[in-house]
């Protein structure tokens, strides 16, 4: 059977189609579905295989985000749907009624993929401006989800009136009347949006810092900065998303001027044992002289209390008349020098050892300075280090740190009085 022969009887069968309107529109109908499915298989095959091999390019990089987030799925899949609009006047007996409706549909699907295609170009944008650098300190995900809720609205409401064949203007006049509505049902986005812009903008917040919140239980690094919540990773590895609203109408504790200076601080106070403070006598002067630490002061200091008891005349003969060296004293000035001579501590910024009021668990030796290091092992190691040290050295001064009396120091107590009655 030749060609002709086959066209002939082709054409012959489509005109006995004629006597059935009904089914001859059907089969036009199916016949372009299936060609926009077919046109669309290709169109995608040939978007892609384009978009991949520009993408190798390294000048085109950024290529490979917008394949990443299927922008050009989103654009192929619109070519069923064009096919299908554009063809629709060359199916035969098919009614203008029929023709508008399907119309409607089809461009209503082109319309879909043009909403989601514009989608996946916001995501592939948010995923170029994440590698720049200016995204450490300005997070656009707020911004970028509230634009895609407005994309995403104005979409389903351009497709709906394209359905019912009437005007978008129509729908909006309608939720016009609704605002009252529409701003309860999204007082949250507008609360959260309004916050995002107010952290972005004052730079109070970045993705990385540490921040502190205790009411709600957060305490470690800011993980995600989204239009409606700030998602906070603890040092237990937990997750906790706080509302961005509450970021603005709470106050919470950000790290980074610690991280950015360079040093983070060491406050903690040593309790000495008020009993045991009492002047250094002579034999011990000598004793701490020897201190390579102390051998400035204890000279500076020697001057200075003989040239002012000298200037007392004979009444600095008696104990309460003269100036004398506490080893309390002594000790605050040997760990002030121990930290200005310690390695990780930072010298350019505030390095103190302090007295602070007595309380009935002692007298409060404070040490206030700042290591090199804001890393929070290294940071404790430091301050473990100098604290295990000092702690050791306290009694070459007489000295001893406060402790109650535990279980132990009961016992003991109670059974030298039992033995002592024997």
């Amino acid at each position: 059977m030749d060609i002709q022969t086959v066209w002939l009887r082709t054409q012959e069968l489509w005109g006995m189609l004629d006597q059935h309107p009904v089914l001859h529109a059907g089969l036009g109908l199916v016949l372009l579905l299936v060609v926009a499915l077919a046109l669309g298989r290709v169109a995608r095959f040939v978007i892609l295989h384009m978009a991949k091999l520009l993408g190798r390019q390294p000048a085109m990089h950024w290529i490979v985000d917008l394949l990443h987030n299927k922008l050009f799925h989103r654009l192929a899949q619109m070519v069923p749907s064009l096919v299908i609009q554009f063809g629709l006047n060359l199916v035969p007996e098919l009614s203008n009624a029929s023709k508008h409706f399907l119309g409607n549909v089809a461009l209503a699907f082109t319309i879909l993929f043009q909403v989601l295609a514009l989608g996946a170009l916001l995501n592939a944008l948010l995923d170029i401006y994440a590698r720049t650098d200016h995204a450490r300190t300005r997070s656009i995900k707020g911004y970028v989800q509230l634009a895609k809720m407005i994309l995403y609205i104005f979409g389903a409401i351009i497709i709906v009136a394209t359905l019912i064949d009437r005007s978008p203007l129509l729908l909006l006049s309608g939720l016009g009347a609704m605002s009252a509505v529409i701003l309860l049902v999204y007082k949250d986005t507008l609360l959260s949006f309004v916050a995002s812009v107010q952290l972005t903008s004052n730079d109070m917040l970045r993705v990385g810092d540490w921040i502190e919140m205790p009411q709600v239980g957060a305490d470690g690094d800011v993980v995600d900065i989204t239009l409606h919540t700030v998602k906070v990773q603890n040092f237990d590895k937990t997750i906790v998303s706080i509302p961005t609203w509450r970021m603005m109408s709470e106050s919470f504790k950000n790290w980074r001027g610690m991280q950015q200076s360079g040093g983070r601080r060491i406050k903690r106070s040593l309790f000495i044992d008020a009993s045991g403070v009492r002047f250094v006598r002579d034999d011990e002067e000598i004793k701490l002289t020897q201190i390579h630490l102390l051998t400035d002061y204890i000279g500076r200091k020697q001057a200075e209390l003989k040239s002012w008891n000298e200037a007392q005349g004979n009444v600095a003969a008696l104990s309460a008349n003269r100036r004398r060296m506490t080893n309390i004293g002594t000790f605050r000035a040997y760990a002030l020098a121990y930290l200005h001579s310690h390695p990780d501590i930072q010298p350019d910024m505030t390095c103190m050892v302090r007295q602070m009021q007595a309380t009935a668990q002692g007298i409060p030796l404070e040490i206030y300075c700042f290591t090199r290091t804001t890393a929070w092992a290294d940071y404790e190691r430091i301050q473990g280090d100098i604290f295990d040290y000092l702690l050791a050295v306290m009694p070459e001064f007489g000295l001893s740190l406060y402790q109650q009396p535990s279980g132990m120091d009961f016992r003991a107590g109670w059974t030298g009085n039992a033995k002592s009655a024997d």
